[in-house]
């Protein structure tokens, strides 16, 4: 079942979908989007993901964060503390719902998303089960290609973006890396060796933080968002088998 839920942080509302399966109280998970993305993400990959999953046991809610897709807020206003704020909001909303078993939540993320994720885990003692897909590690870097672009400006055009000054000097403060040292469950990094967008190296640096509590796979010849069906199917049945073991869904 698929439903539209809606939930606040602060005064602006946040709109996502809400994938339930029919044994329940099910585990479950949030999906959080990447950079300029939004709840279905490129080629639908999230909506292909949320699907396979729930169709396997698991609820999924997938979000909008402020400023993206159909939630309140403005681009230029977005910043990686903010997407954290939103994903605990979606973390919390999802742990409430009678359909979802609080013991047993994970969350997933894409790209700048899987920072957020990242961040999150660390902060969230209620996260069980990580997964990063093509994730980024290194803020800082976002902040040394991009500021010079600003000088005395708020924000700049970016493609039909406004991207926002505060976003830039927030992506210096954010630290993914030493937030997930206070995370003690289990996570999975999938990344594409041809990623041109976040280095595959991002994904060897989360696992050298999480260590064994963390599996890395690289899936070969794949991009940024897996696009194409098999690097698609490998990303989604890899994440499939990691959150169904760790969360503990029967088969």
């Amino acid at each position: 079942m698929e439903s539209q839920v809606a939930f606040t942080v602060g005064e602006e509302h946040i709109f996502g979908v809400l994938h339930a399966p029919e044994r329940r109280p099910a585990a479950g998970i949030i999906m959080c989007h990447g950079f300029t993305g939004h709840k279905a993400e490129t080629h639908r990959l999230f909506v292909r993901t949320a699907r396979d999953l729930c169709a396997h046991g698991l609820a999924v809610l997938r979000f909008d964060f402020r400023g993206s897709g159909d939630s309140g807020g403005e681009f230029r206003d977005m910043t990686i503390s903010r997407e954290i704020e939103d994903a605990q909001a979606a973390f919390s909303f999802l742990a409430g719902r009678p359909e979802v078993d609080a013991a047993r939540l994970g969350v997933l993320g894409l790209s700048l998303g899987g920072c957020v994720a990242a961040c999150l885990a660390g902060r969230e003692p209620r996260v069980k089960a990580l997964v990063l897909w093509a994730a980024l590690c290194h803020p800082q870097r976002i902040f040394d290609r991009r500021f010079a672009e600003f000088g005395e400006a708020q924000w700049v055009d970016m493609n039909g973006w406004g991207l926002g000054r505060a976003f830039i000097e927030n992506a210096r403060e954010v630290k993914p890396l030493a937030e997930v040292k206070n995370y003690s469950g289990r996570s999975l990094a999938v990344h594409g060796t041809k990623d041109e967008s976040v280095p595959p190296s991002d994904a060897a640096d989360y696992k050298a933080a999480f260590g064994e509590r963390c599996r890395l796979h690289y899936i070969e010849g794949s991009d940024h968002t897996f696009s194409s069906f098999p690097w698609m199917e490998e990303a989604i049945g890899e994440s499939r088998q990691f959150l169904r073991e760790v969360l503990g869904v029967a088969r």
